[in-house]
C-alpha cells in the first residue's frame, strides 16, 4: 500500500502546484475538458515525448488523488474524498455538491470537475456490442477497426462485476427475484455481460462497473496518473474556455477566463486544439469560435461572444449541436415480499457498513447499489431494430419508499429515431442546453418502449413481484400514454447526453472539425446512440481518436 499512496502523494502535489508553475508559452496539442475522453486522449497524445500537451478543466478537484476533500465525517483521516466511494454515487443528488457539479455553466445536470461525469455517475462500464460500431458508425469506425482500442482500455482500465473486496455480492434480493422473473419466466440468458458484449437480445446479468480495489476507477485514477509523471504534461484546472481563437480554418489558440481575467494560450504551429467538454459544452464552444447554424452566430455575434471574428470567417455548418441524443427514462417501482432495499446516506451510514467498508473496501458501499442489468431488442416490420434496457435499482423513489420496494429503470437505446439538439439560452452567457425535442419526437420510440415494457410485465405472474406506480394490466397504448406524459417517474433526463457532434457531417472520420484544419471533438458528442450506458464508448471512441489524430500530426 506504501507505494500507491506516494504515487497519490506526488499527483497531488503536482496538481496543487500546478497554479505557479511557469507556463509555457504554446502548446502542440491544448485539449479542452478533463473528462474520460479528454483525459484520454491527452494522456495518449503525451506519450510521444516531443509533444508539449496541455489538459485544460474549468472545475476542479474530484478525487482524493487530485485534492478532492469534499467527503462525509466519517472518511475523515482516510485517503478518500466522496467520489472514491462507489456507495456515495447516488448521495450526490440528495447531497448535491457545489464543487462537482456545473454551477451556471450548462443549462442540464452534469459534473465539471476533474474526471468530468466519470467522477459523479454510477461507474457502469458496459462494452458496446459490435452490431452498434458496424450499424452506426461510418467506415473509419466498424468494429474491426476500434477493436485495438478496446483491447487498450481494457489493458489499461481495469472493471469488475463483483466489486466487494470480500469477493461477496451484496444487496441480490432484487438480483434473486429479478431472475427468477427475467430468466425463469421470459427466456433470458444470465450471463457475464462484457464477455458476452454482442448479446444484448434477452440478456441479464450482473452489472459491471469500472471501480479498482473497491474504491471508483476511470481515466483519472488510470490514464491521468500516468500522464501527470511526464514533463511535457500539464493539467491546468480552474480554466474556463470560451472560444477557440483562430484565423480562417486554423486555430490558433483558446480564450480562458481565470478568476474573472481573460487571456489567451496559443497553440504552436502545427499543433491541434481537441474539444473534449461533452455534449453540450463542446458544441456550444464550436458556436462561440464562429462554427455552427448561421442564424445562432448572427445572434452570438449580436451579443459579442464571437470576439472580433468577422462573418467573413465564420463555418456554417447546421450539423453543430445536431442529433442530440439522451435515454429516455422510465422508473417502475417493483414491489415483492422478497426485496430487501437499501438506502444509501451521505453521513452516518449503519457503523457495520462503515467498517466493512473501511477496512476491508466491502460491502455496500463498494458499489453504486445496481442489483442487475438486462436488455432486449424490438424488432419493426421495416427490419430496423431499437435497443431497450433495464436495471433493478436498491430502493425506492418518491411515493414508493418501503422496505420492500425498488426502482425498475426502463431505457431506450440503440436504434432509436428521437433526437434534439444542443441550444443555447439567453444572454448574457448563452450556456447550452437541451432542445424540447430530444424525447418521443418520434412516437416510434415510445411504441418501443412500452413494449419492453408490457412484454416484461407479461412474464410478471408467480413472482411475487408487483409494479406499483403502473397497473400491470396497462396495454401497450396505456403505457405509450403514461410513459410520454410528465410525471416524477416518466420523461425523466438521464443526462447520457450523446451524438451531437456527428461523424460525417459535423466532424469528419478524424474527428476534424468540418471546415478546420487542426480543431477536433472527441467525447461523447461524436458517438453514436449506443446500446448500453455510453461511458464506455466514450473512452473507446477517445482510444481510437488517438490513433487517428496521431497519424495526422506524424
Amino acid at each position: 500500500m506504501l507505494l500507491p499512496l506516494i504515487l497519490q502523494l506526488l499527483f497531488v502535489i503536482r496538481l496543487q502546484a500546478s497554479p505557479v508553475r511557469r507556463q509555457a508559452t504554446s502548446y502542440d496539442v491544448i485539449v479542452v475538458g478533463s473528462g474520460p475522453a479528454g483525459v484520454i486522449i491527452a494522456s495518449r497524445l503525451s506519450e510521444n515525448s516531443a509533444r508539449s500537451v496541455l489538459l485544460i478543466e474549468g472545475g476542479g478537484p474530484s478525487y482524493y488523488v487530485t485534492g478532492g476533500r469534499e467527503r462525509p465525517q466519517w472518511l475523515a483521516g482516510t485517503s478518500l474524498s466522496r467520489v472514491d466511494v462507489p456507495g456515495l454515487y447516488s448521495t450526490i443528488y440528495t447531497n448535491p455538491s457545489t464543487n462537482l457539479l456545473c454551477q451556471n455553466k450548462i443549462r442540464a445536470y452534469g459534473a465539471c470537475t476533474i474526471g468530468g461525469n466519470s467522477a459523479i455517475n454510477a461507474g457502469l462500464f458496459f462494452e458496446p456490442p459490435a452490431s452498434d460500431f458496424d450499424k452506426y458508425f461510418p467506415t473509419g469506425w466498424k468494429h474491426s477497426e476500434v477493436s485495438p482500442s478496446i483491447t487498450r482500455l481494457y489493458q489499461k482500465q481495469p472493471s469488475t462485476n463483483k466489486p466487494s473486496m470480500d469477493g461477496l455480492y451484496y444487496q441480490q434480493s432484487g438480483y434473486n427475484v429479478a431472475k427468477q422473473w427475467l430468466v425463469g419466466n421470459a427466456n433470458y440468458t444470465e450471463l457475464n455481460i462484457n464477455a458476452n458484449s454482442r448479446r444484448k437480445t434477452k440478456a441479464f446479468g450482473h452489472p459491471v462497473y469500472n471501480y479498482q480495489s473497491g474504491q471508483r476507477s476511470g481515466p483519472v485514477i488510470t490514464y491521468l496518473q500516468t500522464a501527470s509523471t511526464r514533463s511535457n504534461f500539464r493539467l491546468q484546472s480552474g480554466t474556463w474556455v470560451q472560444r477557440v481563437a483562430r484565423t480562417g480554418n486554423t486555430a490558433t489558440g483558446v480564450v480562458v477566463n481565470i478568476n474573472g481575467a481573460t487571456s489567451t494560450i496559443s497553440l504552436k504551429p502545427n499543433g491541434r486544439i481537441i474539444l473534449s467538454g461533452g455534449a453540450l459544452k463542446s458544441p456550444e464552444l464550436l458556436m462561440k469560435s464562429g462554427i455552427g447554424d448561421p442564424a445562432v452566430l448572427s445572434t452570438l455575434s449580436a451579443a459579442n461572444q464571437l470576439g472580433s471574428l468577422p462573418s467573413s470567417q465564420w463555418i456554417n455548418n447546421t450539423a453543430v449541436g445536431a442529433g442530440l441524443f439522451d435515454n429516455p427514462n422510465t422508473f417502475i417501482e417493483m414491489s415483492a415480499p422478497t426485496i430487501q432495499a437499501y438506502n444509501y446516506v451521505y453521513e452516518n451510514p449503519p457503523q457495520a457498513d462503515q467498517d466493512l467498508y473501511l477496512t476491508k473496501r466491502a460491502g455496500n458501499y463498494a458499489f453504486a447499489g445496481g442489483s442487475c442489468s438486462f436488455w432486449d431488442t424490438i424488432t419493426h416490420a421495416d427490419g430496423t431494430v431499437a435497443g431497450v434496457q433495464g436495471g433493478l435499482g436498491n430502493a425506492g423513489y418518491q411515493d414508493y419508499t418501503n422496505a420492500m420496494t425498488v426502482t425498475m429503470n426502463i431505457y431506450g437505446t440503440s436504434g432509436l429515431k428521437s433526437s434534439g439538439r444542443v441550444v443555447l439560452g439567453g444572454g448574457p452567457d448563452y450556456l447550452p442546453g437541451p432542445s424540447g425535442d430530444v424525447y418521443y419526437s418520434n412516437p416510434q420510440d415510445a411504441l418501443d418502449i412500452a413494449t419492453f415494457i408490457r412484454r416484461l410485465f407479461d412474464a410478471l405472474p408467480g413472482t411475487g413481484l408487483t409494479p406499483l406506480n403502473l397497473d400491470p394490466a396497462s396495454t401497450v397504448s396505456q403505457i405509450v400514454s403514461y410513459i410520454t406524459s410528465w410525471t416524477p417517474y416518466t420523461r425523466g433526463q438521464v443526462n447520457h447526453w450523446s451524438s451531437s457532434c456527428r461523424i460525417g457531417s459535423c466532424v469528419d472520420r478524424n474527428t476534424t472539425v468540418i471546415g478546420m484544419k487542426n480543431l477536433h471533438v472527441v467525447d461523447a458528442s461524436i458517438v453514436a446512440p449506443l446500446s448500453v450506458n455510453p461511458q464506455m464508448g466514450v473512452m473507446i471512441a477517445a482510444e481510437r481518436a488517438w490513433e487517428l489524430i496521431s497519424a495526422l500530426m506524424g
